[in-house]
């Protein structure tokens, strides 16, 4: 092994990101997930936050009914699934958390997979080949740029959220489609988050679905910081804006389901077709059962508790309206999330961390999250937050960011 090589290019990627205010650590979280916490400082104590930096949205992880369910799942079914899914992974567990996500999306069958980013490239991947077409929003999530080129279909990248831009790229690929006649009429697929998850702002379905037919296109959509947030049942975009699905529903189930694991649903045929084309289904041992048996626990509390959805709107307001009280300007998020723009990356550090001194967790987002330059704290709300949670926490940002640390 030659460690002088990789201590040296390590290193000055290491001294590179700390030079421009990129460079990552972890912090320490001392109690379970829920809006307010106890992390340890850098000085060894441990401090209470008011959490501000969480995907699980409606606060289910710690809910005991939930809990005791999975505890009971592990018992039943051990730790471990102990293969892939088409050997001996398959369990009942599986099978029935595929039954009801398909149920509540509203989809006639549904499919998973170990995280949301396996959903997104093993997708992308099977649907799409090298001398195929796909039309991706500029600020998508890193799975599904990751699952496109993993496609090496041609890429075709649109403004953010520009219905127009979109049209343009579509007949852009569609001219080029002239210097190549003798190849096979490419699959074209539009590709984009529900819920765009550093601005919070959401995917304008009702265009894309027009377009997508219009233009002959399949329609992907990322539901991953939607399903269990927007609509009035939390079922996602499409119950959000009342109109037909997307051919291609992805999800997650690690954030507001609070369990873990990814997910497609849609048409049948096409979770057959995942079933046997998507790899990172195929080569991938199965979740374990009581993960899954957790997942369709929490789903189902999403559905018998709609309220919970409205209380998250209910705190996304009020904390917007607090912020703008206070002289921060933001716009009301659509969504569970609401980002602060600081512009600069040390200032945005600076200030997150004196906010973390007043006991607010909310996290510096920097390049190459954003762009340069765009650095924000990105607050994202829980169903359970309090007013005066909300209220304090808004007061204290405000004169942070007024006061540039």
């Amino acid at each position: 092994m030659n460690e002088r090589i990789l201590d040296s290019f390590t290193k000055d990627a290491l001294e590179t990101a700390r030079a421009n205010n990129t460079y990552r650590s972890m912090r320490l979280m001392e109690t379970p997930e829920s809006s307010c916490v106890k992390i340890r400082m850098p000085d060894g104590a441990s401090q209470e936050q008011i959490l501000l930096a969480s995907n699980s949205y409606l606060d289910l992880a710690n809910i005991d009914e939930l809990k005791q369910a999975m505890a009971q799942t592990v018992l039943e079914w051990g730790t471990g699934s102990g293969g892939a899914r088409l050997t001996t992974g398959n369990k009942t567990p599986h099978q029935e958390l595929e039954e009801f996500i398909a149920k509540f999306k509203g989809e006639e069958s549904a499919i998973t997979f170990n995280t949301g980013y396996m959903a997104n490239v093993g997708t992308i991947s099977a649907l799409c080949g090298k001398n195929d077409f796909i039309f991706s929003d500029e600020l998508n999530h890193a799975s599904i740029i990751d699952g496109i080129r993993l496609s090496r279909a041609k890429c075709f990248v649109y403004k953010h959220n520009d219905m127009a831009d979109l049209q343009r790229v579509i007949q852009e690929a569609d001219k080029s489609r002239a210097y190549a006649p003798t190849l096979p009429a490419p699959r074209k697929l539009i590709v984009t988050d529900a819920v765009f998850s550093m601005d919070g702002d959401l995917a304008n379905l009702p265009e894309l679905l027009r377009i997508a037919k219009e233009n002959d296109c399949l329609l992907m959509i990322d539901e991953a910081h939607a399903t269990g947030v927007l609509g009035k049942t939390g079922r996602g975009l499409a119950e959000h804006y009342g109109c037909a699905h997307a051919d291609v529903t992805v999800g997650t189930l690690s954030k507001t389901v609070a369990a873990e694991g990814g997910f497609v649903a849609g048409k049948q045929q096409l979770i057959d077709f995942l079933r046997n084309k998507a790899r990172s289904f195929i080569f991938t041992t199965a979740m374990a059962p009581a993960v899954a048996a957790a997942a369709c626990n929490n789903l189902r509390f999403i559905d018998a508790h709609p309220e919970r959805v409205q209380n998250l709107r209910d705190n996304v307001k009020f904390f917007c309206d607090a912020l703008r009280r206070e002289g921060v300007n933001v716009d009301l998020s659509p969504s569970a999330i609401v980002p602060i723009v600081i512009g600069d990356e040390a200032k945005a550090m600076q200030v997150s961390a004196k906010l973390q001194e007043q006991g607010i967790l909310i996290p510096a987002i920097r390049y190459p999250t954003v762009v340069k330059g765009q650095a924000r704290l990105r607050a994202s709300l829980m169903a359970t937050h309090t007013q005066e949670q909300l209220q304090t926490a808004a007061s204290i940002i405000a004169q942070a960011v007024k006061e540039g640390v």
